[in-house]
Parts: structure tokens; C-alpha cells; sequence
């Protein structure tokens, strides 16, 4: 009919061929790891055409790096509103590690150089001197103490993904707090 906006239904199928295809990533890395996923494995398991996953992505490191990218735009519409209360903002990322924890053992479960940890890194440090700071005279510069900060988060979130998230998000907020944001503030930036 001349003059009607176009259906949505297009948007909601391309929504979910790309939510299939990332929770089939996800499944098959968990049980074969990330290397050995083929995207004919992919397709079959979102059970979608093989040509249908190359409409959405070239690869699929395409896929993982989509998955990334839509999961730190939602951690840091989470995080960055309470950045000033180190133990919200820490409790926060666990709450949000929590709803999705496939997805970050698959994340954190990448080798440190690969693209996508490298990009979590940075975006992680970025965020955190963005944040936080130097202060003058401190006894560790500024961005070593966010490289240290970060990497420290990101071990403890795989240790507590891999002990099978034996404390609530609260908590963990009130342990990284404690033992990493906390001395690094003290050492490296501005009160």
C-alpha cells in the first residue's frame, strides 16, 4: 500500500539470526573452544542457512567482535553513570557478568593477545583514566596503575566465573574494591 511505513519484521529477523548465531558461538566455544568452531557448526546450530550467516558476517570473528562491542556498550551504560562509587560501579559489572556468563568465559577465556581481549583491555583502561584523574606526585604514574587496575578485573572475573560464582555480585563489588580500585587510588590518582 503506497504511503505505509515499511513492516519492522525485517529488523526482527535479522535481530534474531544474529542473537541465534552468537548463542550458538557461544554454546559450541564452550564445548570445543573458539578456534575449532567452524561456521557450518554456527549455522546448524542457530539453524540457519550457511549463506544466510555471510548476509550478516564475513567471519566469525565478525560475529565474536559484534558480541563484544554490544556487550561493553551495555557495561558501560551500566558502569559509567556510578564510576564515582567504586563499589556500585564493581558490583554493577558483576551483576552484568552474571546475566551473561557464557558470553565472558568465552571472552575471558581468549588468549591475552588476541584483538578482542586486547580491545576489552583498552577500552577498560581508557575508561578508567577517563575517570579517574592523576594525582600530582603520586607514587605510580597514572596508566600504569589503570594497565595493573584492569588486568587485575579481568582475572577476577574469570576466577569467579570458574569457581562457579561462589559469592554475589555485592560482594565481589566489595572485594575488588578492597583489594585492587582502592590501593590503586590511593597510589595513582586523585581523591
Amino acid at each position: 500500500m503506497a504511503g505505509s511505513s515499511p513492516s519492522p519484521r525485517p529488523d526482527r529477523r535479522v535481530h534474531r539470526t544474529r542473537r541465534a548465531l552468537g548463542q550458538a558461538l557461544v554454546e559450541l566455544t564452550l564445548h570445543k573452544g573458539y578456534e575449532a568452531v567452524s561456521i557450518r557448526e554456527l549455522t546448524e546450530r542457530a539453524d540457519i542457512g550457511y549463506a544466510t550467516f555471510f548476509r550478516h558476517y564475513p567471519d566469525k570473528d565478525a560475529l565474536l567482535q559484534s558480541l563484544l562491542e554490544e556487550t561493553l556498550a551495555e557495561l558501560l551504560e551500566l558502569v559509567m553513570p556510578v564510576a564515582h562509587d567504586p563499589v556500585h560501579a564493581a558490583t554493577r559489572l558483576f551483576q552484568h557478568v552474571q546475566t551473561r556468563p557464557d558470553l565472558y568465559r568465552v571472552l575471558l577465556s581468549l588468549p591475552p593477545s588476541h584483538p578482542l581481549v586486547q580491545r576489552i583491555f583498552a577500552v577498560g583502561v581508557e575508561n578508567i583514566l577517563a575517570f579517574s584523574p592523576p594525582r600530582p606526585g603520586a607514587a605510580v604514574p597514572a596508566d600504569l596503575a589503570a594497565q595493573h587496575l584492569m588486568a587485575s578485573v579481568l582475572r577476577l572475573l574469570k576466577w569467579w566465573l570458574e569457581q562457579g560464582m561462589p559469592y554475589p555480585p555485592a560482594r565481589m563489588g566489595e572485594i575488588l574494591s578492597a583489594l585492587v580500585i582502592e590501593p590503586a587510588r590511593r597510589l595513582a590518582f586523585a581523591p
